[in-house]
């Protein structure tokens, strides 16, 4: 009797975007609905280095396993068996976590792999509408004073003066 194990790998990354200071991010995987109850999960980062992101079962040896910079940050679906909704939730998104995800499923003798590649977007620190506009407001600003020197340059520079004769 042999076993034969078949995998799927999808050859395309889908890439995911997070803004800095969202409270969440979906890195998203699914396979068919339905699942045998014996189905584990596994997601994992292999850069920079490998390491486990999140494990189900999540078995104390799996525990044990994560990457800390994880704990507490990741969730699944609890439905997935039913769903095949295997799609993982990454709580408070940083810097760090910018990267390539692989998410495997064991399903009986079938592995099915996919990379998720997510995409950390800094905040601009002066929006780039903002900045035009305060370049038009400057701009205005000199534009105005210039004006006014122009119209007012007597009161500024020397000149004739009028002599008064004291009383």
């Amino acid at each position: 009797f042999e076993k034969i194990c078949v995998e799927h790998i999808n050859q395309h990354a889908q890439e995911v975007e997070v803004t800095e200071g969202s409270d969440s991010v979906v890195l998203p995987c699914r396979t068919s609905a339905d699942l045998p109850k014996g189905t584990s999960v596994e997601w994992t980062r292999p850069e920079p280095r490998s390491m486990f992101i999140y494990v189900f079962p999540n078995t104390s040896k799996h525990f044990a396993q994560q990457n800390r910079d994880y704990c507490g940050r990741t969730e699944m679906n609890k439905d997935f068996l039913r769903t095949g909704d295997v799609s993982l939730t990454l709580m408070y998104p940083r810097d760090g976590d910018d990267g390539r995800y692989v998410c495997t499923v064991h399903r009986d003798q079938d592995v099915l792999r996919d990379t998720v590649v997510l995409k950390y977007v800094k905040k601009e620190l002066f929006p780039s509408w903002a900045s035009t506009l305060l370049v038009l407001l400057v701009l205005l600003v000199l534009i105005v004073c210039a004006g006014l020197l122009y119209h007012f340059q007597g009161y500024f520079l020397p000149g004739e003066s009028l002599n008064v004769p004291d009383p």
